[in-house]
C-alpha cells in the first residue's frame, strides 16, 4: 500500500516547499540554482494531478508500480533536505539568541555542510527530471482530486454492527462450551480472514449463557506468538489489572495458576497462527489445567492444523455468509433506507463483490453509504476486483473491499491511517495519543485555537 500514501503525501510534501521561510533559506545557498524550488514544486504538482490514474494503472501495469515507488523514495528524499532545512533555521535561530559565542562553529562546519546539501540537491534534480521524463511515456491522464469536504457518516446504535446470519454457528459452538465438562476443553473456530471468526467468538462471549463462567478473558494473539506476551495478556484479562511487576514467564504463570485454579473459565485467544509452536502451547496451558471442570478456551485462527495443535480434533469450520445475508449486513452499512430503489439494480453485483466475506460485506456498505449511486457504479467497476490472484498476493492478500476503502478516503486522511502502519499487530492505543502523534508528525493542520485548548487539557 506504499504507493498509495503518495496521494496524501505529495500535498503535505507541496505546502512545505511553498514555506516562505524555507523558500528565503533555500535563496542563501551558495551553488545552488535559485529557481530549483519552484522547479521541484512545478514538475510535483504536474505529477500529483496525474496520481490518481497512476495508482490505478499500476494494479496492472509493473513499469507504472515500479515508477511509483521510485517517487515514492524520491519524495521521501527530499522530505529529508527540507528537514534538514528546518534545523539549519532552528540552529540558526539559536545562534541569533546565543550571539557571537557561536559564530566561529558555525563558520567552520558551514562550508562542509553545504557542500553535501548541495550535492543532495543536484542529485534531487536530476532524480526528478528522470522521473518526469518517465511520466510521459505512461500517458496518465489528469483525473482531478474533490475538492468537497468529508463529512463523518450518520451513525447507528450499534458499537459493532448486528450479528447476522451466524445463529446456527453461534448455537454449536454454545454447545460445546456448555456440554462438555472435562478439565478443561478447547473449542477452534476456523476460517479465512473477513470470515467473521472474531466476530462470531464476541457473539458467544458476550452471551448471557457464558455468565456461568468466571473468570472471563479474552486476549488477541495475532501473527507474533511471543509466549511471555501472550501469557501476560491472558492473565491481565483475567484479572482486569496490569502484571507489570512480573517480568518472567515462570512468575507470570505460577500467578495464572492461581487466579484460575479450582475456577470455572473462559478465555478466547483470538487470531492464532502457525508461529504457535506446540511447545509454546504445552507450556502456556499448564496453568490451565489447575481450572474447574467446564473450563473452555476458544481459539479462532485460520489455520485447522493449529486448532488441533491445542487440543481441538474437529473444529468449527465457519462458511462464507448466504448472499442474502451478506445483502442484509450490506443494507445495514450502506443505510439503504434513506437510498432510491434503483440500488436494487445493483444486489446482484454488490452480493457478488462481497463473496460470502461479513468484512467485505461491512466495509463495502461504509464505503458506498457516503456515494452517490453513480459513484458506487464506478466503484463496483474498479479494477481492484478483477486482480488475478497472484496480483492478489502482491497486494499483502488486502481484500479489495479493504483496498478501496483506502483508495477513497480523502488525502488529509490516507496519511494519518497510514502512519498506523508503524504500529505493530493488536497494538491498543487511546484515541488522544493517536491524535498527538498525528499532529507531532505535521499531519493535522492545527489552528492556534486548538494548540491551545489541547495543551491546556494536557497542561504542557
Amino acid at each position: 500500500m506504499g504507493e498509495a500514501v503518495l496521494g496524501a503525501f505529495l500535498p503535505v510534501l507541496l505546502e512545505k516547499l511553498a514555506d516562505q521561510e524555507i523558500t528565503e533559506y533555500f535563496g542563501r545557498l551558495k551553488g545552488v540554482d535559485k529557481k530549483v524550488l519552484e522547479k521541484w514544486t512545478r514538475t510535483l504538482t504536474a505529477i500529483e494531478a496525474v496520481l490518481s490514474d497512476a495508482e490505478e494503472k499500476q494494479l496492472t501495469q509493473r513499469a507504472v508500480k515500479e515508477w511509483l515507488d521510485d517517487l515514492r523514495d524520491l519524495a521521501y528524499d527530499v522530505q529529508d533536505v527540507l528537514d534538514i532545512f528546518d534545523t539549519k533555521m532552528l540552529k540558526r535561530r539559536i545562534e541569533k539568541k546565543q550571539g557571537s559565542k557561536s559564530k566561529l562553529w558555525s563558520s567552520l562546519s558551514k562550508v562542509k555542510s553545504n557542500f553535501g546539501l548541495n550535492s543532495a540537491i543536484k542529485k534531487i534534480s536530476d532524480r526528478l527530471e528522470e522521473i518526469s521524463t518517465r511520466e510521459k511515456q505512461f500517458g496518465l491522464k489528469k483525473l482531478g482530486v474533490s475538492k468537497k469536504p468529508w463529512k463523518m457518516p450518520p451513525t447507528t446504535y450499534q458499537l459493532d454492527g448486528p450479528v447476522i446470519g451466524r445463529n446456527e454457528a453461534k448455537a454449536k459452538i454454545l454447545y460445546d462450551l456448555l456440554s462438555k465438562q472435562e478439565n478443561y476443553h478447547v473449542v477452534g473456530i476456523v476460517g479465512t480472514g473477513g470470515l467473521g471468526k472474531k466476530t462470531l467468538a464476541k457473539h458467544v462471549f458476550n452471551d448471557a449463557a457464558t455468565d456461568q463462567f468466571s473468570p472471563k478473558g479474552w486476549v488477541s494473539v495475532s501473527d507474533d506468538f511471543d509466549i511471555v506476551r501472550v501469557a501476560a495478556a491472558v492473565l491481565e484479562s483475567v484479572t482486569s489489572a496490569p502484571v507489570q511487576e512480573f517480568k518472567e514467564l515462570n512468575s507470570i504463570l505460577e500467578k495464572l495458576s492461581k487466579e484460575l485454579a479450582s475456577k470455572k473459565f473462559l478465555i478466547v485467544l483470538d487470531d492464532v497462527w502457525d508461529t504457535c509452536s506446540y511447545g509454546q502451547w504445552t507450556t502456556l496451558q499448564a496453568s490451565f489445567r489447575v481450572g474447574a471442570a467446564g473450563s473452555k478456551i476458544i481459539v479462532t485462527t485460520r489455520d485447522a492444523n493449529v486448532a488441533k495443535m491445542m487440543g481441538d480434533s474437529s473444529p468449527y469450520n465457519l462458511k462464507p455468509m448466504s448472499e442474502d445475508d451478506c445483502w442484509k449486513l450490506f443494507q445495514h452499512h450502506a443505510l439503504l433506507n434513506n437510498r432510491p430503489e434503483d440500488v436494487e439494480l445493483l444486489k446482484e453485483k454488490i452480493v457478488e463483490k462481497c463473496d460470502g466475506l461479513p468484512l467485505a460485506a461491512r466495509t463495502l456498505g461504509g464505503l458506498l453509504r457516503c456515494k452517490r449511486l453513480d459513484e458506487w457504479e464506478d466503484i463496483l467497476d474498479h479494477k481492484t476486483w478483477t486482480l488475478s490472484d497472484s496480483e492478489q498476493n502482491k497486494m499483502e492478500d488486502i481484500l479489495p473491499a479493504l483496498k478501496l476503502s483506502y483508495h477513497y478516503l480523502p488525502s488529509t486522511l490516507k496519511r494519518c491511517f497510514s502512519y498506523c502502519g508503524i504500529l505493530p499487530n493488536d497494538y491498543e492505543f487511546e484515541e488522544m495519543q493517536i491524535i498527538l502523534w498525528w499532529m507531532a508528525e505535521g499531519l493535522i493542520p492545527q489552528q492556534p485555537k486548538e494548540h491551545k485548548q489541547i495543551n491546556g487539557r494536557f497542561g504542557t
